[in-house]
């Protein structure tokens, strides 16, 4: 079936027209003239457009221009009377698709709006195909493997096997863990081991567009939209049709955008912005927030039912600082990646520069140490990277801890201590209590006894987020 609009004067030739397609089963609009298929036409595209040639005062060759500077892949078949062919070729030269001579068979109006609708068809298959290879490349995906899943650590090698498990499944998966931790790198390790690795890996990252061009560049928008939309646009989740979708900061969806999304992943169904065709997407969806959801939903300010759709599968990243032992590894691996872009092939670190990166806290995580690495491979002068030449924050003694004085004893002394380092990793751990036992080297169990110990965290039982 396909959506045509037709303009003629003449209400015997319209109505005719409107019948004979209708009966073909075609969803068919008509119109009395010119200027009204120009205004049906910017309120909704036909995929064909039948236009008589003689109109007044607006006459088909104008409605053929006019239809097209509103959208260039207008497809338009004309109606002429016998003895203007003449004209119909010079439409034809501003960009009719298709002409038939008055007075014609049912079954050839049918024949010719059927084959202009499929040519509209290779258009828009064509135009799609390219916008969609222009942005997958783009997000070309990276190889799985790279630095966000090296390491030897016992926490990365869990991380590992879970990846592998969850990967060959369709699952819908949420990453946890904090800024610069890796998690776009876990979503297309995740692509890349599951059956869906020849499709795209399409990612966007919902903090980085206001609201309105969010849910466009999630579902796309259709011409005249909104001011500015000049064109069609395609979708991200037309994108990654028949691949993986990846939602970066998920946890910043506005409301309106969370009713949406929560639509697509239960149907699998979606309008673009401003149109009415229902598209059906087949996209495995993984997302990733350094946010507290469960929180979040608490708060109000997530809907339940989206982050129980999101979180089938949560896979939680531990910051580099629960796994010291694998800052040198990725140093190393960093020190090789970036020496050709820098120019500079160094050796390794000397036996000081990695006593200041094992040392360091990384807040920034994988990320901060790729940065840190790259700096430090700007300043070096010899074959190895030296502690000068690592980012001035690394090279800051720590604090050393005052003496105590006073009437307190040792016990005291310590329980304070205690206190503090708890407050300090629920703090760091946004309240997450299996993330605060996992930087304190605790189990679940023992954290919750000494929050309940010493009142921190409102003595409530861990959910299972552990917050």
């Amino acid at each position: 079936m396909a959506r045509i609009l037709i303009a003629d004067d003449s209400d015997a030739m319209r109505d005719g027209m409107v019948l004979t397609l209708t009966r073909a089963g075609h969803e068919v609009q008509g119109v009395k003239g010119g200027a009204e298929a120009i205004a049906a036409y910017a309120r909704r595209h036909a995929q064909v457009v039948v236009t008589d040639l003689r109109m007044i005062p607006v006459d088909g060759l104008e409605v053929v221009r006019r239809l097209r500077e509103l959208d260039p892949d207008a497809t338009i078949l004309l109606v002429t009377a016998h003895g203007t062919v003449a004209a119909a070729v010079e439409a034809m030269r501003a960009g009719a698709t298709d002409f038939v001579e008055k007075p014609f068979p049912p079954e050839l109006l049918v024949a010719r709006v059927e084959k202009a609708a499929a040519i509209a068809g290779e258009r828009r298959r064509a135009r799609d195909a390219h916008a969609r290879a222009a942005a997958l490349d783009e997000d070309r995906a990276r190889e799985a493997g790279s630095e966000g899943l090296l390491g030897d650590s016992a926490a990365m090698a869990q991380v590992r096997e879970q990846v592998r498990k969850v990967a060959g499944t369709e699952a819908t998966v949420l990453v946890l863990g904090e800024s610069g931790t890796g998690k776009e790198l876990v979503a297309r390790a995740l692509h890349q081991g599951g059956r869906r690795r020849d499709g795209p890996f399409v990612s966007v990252s919902c903090a980085a567009l206001p609201e309105g061009l969010l849910e466009s560049e999630l579902f796309g928008h259709e011409k005249g939209a909104f001011t500015g939309a000049v064109r069609r646009k395609i979708g991200r989740f037309e994108l990654a049709h028949g691949g993986t979708l990846f939602l970066d900061e998920v946890g910043e969806l506005p409301p309106a955008v969370q009713v949406k999304l929560l639509r697509v992943l239960q149907e699998r169904r979606f309008e673009r912005v401003g149109g009415e065709e229902t598209l059906e997407v087949d996209v495995r969806l993984v997302s990733a927030t350094n946010r507290d959801l469960a929180r979040r939903v608490r708060e109000g300010q997530f809907r339940e039912d989206l982050y129980y759709r999101l979180a089938i599968v949560p896979l939680s990243l531990p910051p580099l600082r629960a796994r010291t032992g694998d800052v040198e590894l990725l140093a190393r691996h960093f020190l090789a990646k970036h020496a050709g872009r820098i120019g500079r092939q160094l050796a390794g670190f000397s036996p000081g520069a990695l006593a200041l990166l094992s040392r360091h806290d990384w807040p920034g995580n994988v990320r901060e140490l790729e940065n840190a690495v790259q700096q430090a491979m700007v300043f070096a002068e010899g074959q190895v990277v030296e502690a000068a030449d690592l980012p001035a924050a690394l090279r800051e003694a720590p604090r050393a801890l005052p003496v105590p004085s006073g009437d307190r004893g040792l016990p005291e002394i310590l329980e304070e201590l205690e206190r503090q380092l708890l407050v300090s990793a629920m703090e760091r751990a946004r309240g997450v209590k299996a993330e605060a036992a996992r930087l304190l080297g605790l189990k679940p169990s023992a954290l919750y006894y000494k929050l309940e110990k010493y009142g921190i965290g409102g003595g409530e039982p861990p959910g299972p987020e552990g917050g």
